[in-house]
């Protein structure tokens, strides 16, 4: 059982013991020192284990997610979902500015959206719809848009695996998984862990 520590609150006390659980059952000691972060944040979020298998997170790419972050580069996420669960740094959600239409969602046009007012140096996440990662992905292939850092973290049976194997293989500074899981909760820990990272 937790208990309230006096020098911190029940939540602190909550995390370090979640934490400590953490470290007991999964090794993380084969990341680096920056990714090791993040892959924890998100299993943290999850209780999800396999995360630190499937999780794909360059030491380079997680350090130019965290530099964007520190000089203040907004982040741009798919749905508000995502947007609420990140706390700390700029976050835009433009779902519902596009124009939707035969072929194209309501989060793809976000992200058309999003990539019009933010051409570069942005850390867009994804965390929800497949179909917005394929549109970033088309968008830096066919018209320079050119974020910082993709977090492509969405869920599904649809689309999802897919979708992020198209941005590992793309060039683009990606974090991802392998596999269907995702979801908003692990997208925003994802960059929950960087915006720690970029503070310390």
């Amino acid at each position: 059982m937790t208990s309230f520590n006096a020098t911190g609150t029940l939540g602190d006390a909550i995390e370090a013991e979640s934490f400590r659980i953490l470290a007991e059952r999964v090794d993380l000691s084969g990341w680096g020192p920056l990714s090791g972060a993040v892959v924890a944040r998100v299993i943290h979020a999850s209780a999800d284990l396999d995360y630190a298998t499937t999780m794909v997170a360059d030491e380079s790419a997680v350090a130019a997610g965290v530099a964007a972050l520190r000089s203040g580069a907004p982040v741009i996420a798919d749905v508000e979902m995502v947007a609420r669960g990140i706390c700390g740094p700029d976050v835009r959600c433009h779902l519902g500015n596009g124009h939707a239409g035969p072929g194209l969602t309501r989060s793809a046009a976000g992200m058309r959206e999003a990539a019009a007012s933010h051409a570069g140096g942005a850390l867009v996440v994804v965390g929800c719809a497949p179909t917005a990662l394929t549109e970033v992905l088309r968008l830096a292939a066919e018209d320079g848009f050119a974020p910082a850092l993709v977090v492509g973290l969405p869920v599904g049976f649809v689309g999802a695996a897919e979708s992020k194997a198209v941005l590992r293989a793309s060039g683009l500074p990606a974090l991802s998984n392998v596999g269907e899981k995702g979801g908003s909760a692990v997208a925003a820990a994802a960059v929950n862990a960087m915006w720690r990272l970029a503070r310390a």
